[in-house]
């Protein structure tokens, strides 16, 4: 099956993982901080959910990361 997502966004994707084990949260965790399923946070992290910017921003409000890290090309 071949992937509908961009290297960049397969990146961003890698990125929103790293960020919440850094902060040291589980996806349960940082579900119920959404009022979410943790599954909601396992489709993200997948990219079996696409993630909009605005649900982006609280991602890296939550893991206190810079919103730029999930979008640098570096």
């Amino acid at each position: 099956m071949k992937s509908v997502y961009t290297p960049a966004y397969r990146q961003m994707l890698l990125r929103l993982r790293r960020a919440r084990t850094e902060a040291g949260l589980t996806q349960a965790a940082v579900a119920s901080h959404f009022g979410r399923p943790q599954s909601f946070v396992s489709k993200c992290e997948s990219g079996e959910r696409r993630i909009d910017p605005t649900e982006l921003l609280m991602f890296a409000k939550l893991y206190q990361t810079p919103y730029a890290f999930f979008l640098d090309d570096d």
